[in-house]
C-alpha cells in the first residue's frame, strides 16, 4: 500500500481480503504493517464463531486509532474517563455502554421515532423529485443527497432536532452544510489515517490537523443541541403525552449532559457514512435488478394499498421480501468489509497457537460469498433469508457467514435505528417510484465503506 511503489490502493482492501484467501487458505498472517500489530485473517466461519462466543463481557474490538487518539489525548479535557463506545475498550467501554444501551435498544424508543423519521423521509423524496432532470434522472452527486437524509435522520434521533440538511440551496457556510462536509471529510479520511503509514501519530500532518478540526466542530454542534434539549427538559419537564425521546431518557437517567453528548457524537460519527453507503448500495442493486425490485413493489402494494397510509412497526414487520433483499445486499456487498477482535489471551485457532494481542480479522465480505457456507453463493437470492412458508428455499446459510452488525456484546449499538431508517426509506420509495440505472455498470470500492464507486444517476419515475 506504499504510494507509487505498492500494487494496492485503499480502495482495494476488499480485493486484498479475497486474494489472501485464494492464495493462502483459511488462516492468513499479515505482518510488517508500519506502526501496527500483525493481522490474522480468518476465513473459517466455525473458528470465527468460536472467537465470538468465547470473548466474554468486554470484547476488545480493534478500531480507529485516529478516534482513540482524538478522545484520549487531543481532547482528554472534554472526554476524560467517558470515552463512549467507539474506540474504547475493556471496563470503561462496558460502563459507558451500560449507561446508554437500554434506552437505545428499547423497542418503545424505536417506535417513538417511526413517525418523525417517516416525515424526514417524505421531505427527502420531495427533494428527490425536485432534483430530477428532463430525463427523470437524479444528479451525479446523488450520494451527497443520501448523506443529507442520513444526517437529518440521525440528528432527529441523537440530537432530538431537525438539522435542516434537506433544505434547498443550502449556502456553503450554513450549519447543515458544514455538518455534512465535516461528516464526509472525517469518515472518508479515516481509511487513509487507518491504513496508510501513520505519520500523524508522531507529528501533526495536514490530514490529521483537518481531522481534529472537524471532530472539534462535531463536539460543539452536539453540545449546542444537547444543551438546548436540557433547557427544554428543565422548563417543560419530560414528555407528558407519550414516550420520552432518546436524549430525554439518557439525560434523565444519567443526570449528565456529557454522557448524552458523547453518545450522540458516537451515533453520528459511526452512523452517517455506514447508513448512507449501505443505502447507495441497496438503491444501485434495486435499480439494476428489475425482477427483485418488482417483487418488493408488489409486496408493498399488497401491504399498503393506499401509498399515503402512515407506516407502523406491524407493517414493517410484514415486509418480509424487502428485509430479505436488504440482508442479501449485505451478504454479497457487505458495507463493512469485516469485523475483528484483538485476542485477549493465547488462543488455538485452526490448530495454530496464536498469542494474545494479535488482531484477528473476520472478512465478512469474503465469508458471506463462500460456497462452503452459503448455498449458490454467487447468485443474488433474497429468498434464502425467507422461511419456507414465505417462499424461501432450503439451502446452507451459516449464521456467522454474514454479520453486518457484528455479534455479541459489541454488536452495533445503533442497529435498530439503522434498520428502521433503511426500511422506511426503501418502503416509501419503492411503493411509489420505479428506479432504473441506464449507464455503464459501477464497480464497488472501499472509501471508508464498501459501496458503488461512481455517479448514482438513477432514473426515478412515479408508478
Amino acid at each position: 500500500m506504499m504510494p507509487f511503489i505498492g500494487q494496492y490502493t485503499i480502495g482495494d482492501v476488499a480485493k486484498i481480503s479475497s486474494q489472501l484467501h485464494e492464495q493462502y487458505g483459511q488462516i492468513v498472517k499479515f505482518g510488517g504493517l508500519i506502526g501496527r500489530p500483525d493481522l490474522l485473517f480468518l476465513y473459517d466461519v466455525d473458528e470465527i464463531e468460536k472467537c465470538y462466543r468465547s470473548e466474554g463481557t468486554t470484547p476488545f474490538r480493534p478500531s480507529m486509532p485516529s478516534i482513540v487518539k482524538y478522545k484520549s489525548v487531543v481532547r482528554k479535557d472534554f472526554f476524560g474517563d467517558l470515552g463512549g463506545v467507539v474506540g474504547v475498550h475493556g471496563e470503561p467501554w462496558r460502563q459507558f455502554r451500560s449507561k446508554v444501551q437500554k434506552p437505545v435498544l428499547q423497542l418503545s424508543t424505536v417506535r417513538r421515532y417511526l413517525q418523525p423519521l417517516e416525515v424526514v423521509t417524505d421531505d427527502f423524496l420531495q427533494r428527490c423529485e425536485s432534483l430530477l432532470d428532463g430525463n427523470s434522472e437524479l444528479p451525479e452527486d446523488f450520494d451527497n443527497e443520501i448523506h443529507k437524509w442520513s444526517l437529518e435522520c440521525i440528528g432527529r434521533v441523537a440530537l432530538d432536532t431537525r438539522l435542516g440538511c434537506l433544505e434547498s440551496n443550502l449556502s456553503p457556510d450554513s450549519e447543515p452544510q458544514q455538518i455534512i462536509n465535516a461528516a464526509k471529510y472525517a469518515l472518508r479520511n479515516v481509511a487513509t489515517l487507518e491504513l496508510k503509514a501513520p505519520y500523524w501519530r508522531y507529528f501533526p500532518t495536514p490530514l490529521w490537523t483537518h481531522y481534529v478540526k472537524n471532530m472539534n466542530f462535531f463536539v460543539e454542534v452536539c453540545m449546542k443541541y444537547i444543551k438546548s434539549a436540557t433547557e427544554r427538559l428543565k422548563s417543560q419537564g419530560p414528555c407528558q403525552n407519550g414516550e420520552p425521546s432518546l436524549l430525554e431518557k439518557v439525560i434523565m437517567s444519567q443526570k449528565d449532559e456529557k454522557i448524552a453528548t458523547i453518545m450522540a457524537l458516537d451515533l453520528i460519527l459511526v452512523g452517517i457514512d455506514t447508513i448512507s453507503m449501505a443505502v447507495c448500495s441497496m438503491l444501485y442493486q434495486l435499480a439494476t435488478r428489475p425482477e427483485e425490485q418488482q417483487k418488493v413493489h408488489e409486496e408493498l402494494k399488497r401491504l399498503i394499498p393506499d401509498p399515503s397510509t402512515p407506516l407502523t412497526l406491524q407493517l414493517l414487520d410484514q415486509m418480509h421480501y424487502l428485509k430479505a433483499f436488504i440482508k442479501e445486499v449485505f451478504r454479497m456487498y457487505s458495507t463493512v468489509i469485516g469485523n475483528g477482535r484483538t485476542l485477549q489471551e493465547d488462543t488455538v485457532i485452526s490448530g495454530y497457537r496464536v498469542p494474545k494481542g494479535v488482531q484477528a480479522v473476520f472478512p465478512t465480505i469474503v465469508t458471506g460469498n463462500m460456497e462452503k457456507y452459503v448455498t449458490d453463493a454467487a447468485s443474488f437470492r433474497p429468498e434464502r433469508w425467507l422461511k419456507p412458508s414465505q417462499g424461501g428455499f432450503e439451502g446452507n446459510l451459516h449464521p456467522f457467514a454474514s454479520l453486518p452488525y457484528g455479534y455479541g456484546a459489541r454488536m452495533c449499538l445503533g442497529r435498530r435505528f439503522a434498520d428502521l431508517e433503511m426500511q422506511i426509506l426503501l418502503s416509501k420509495l419503492l411503493r411509489s417510484y420505479k428506479l432504473e440505472y441506464e449507464h455503464e455498470p459501477l464497480n464497488y470500492a472501499v472509501t471508508f465503506m464498501y459501496a458503488p464507486d461512481g455517479p448514482l444517476k438513477f432514473k426515478m419515475t412515479k408508478y
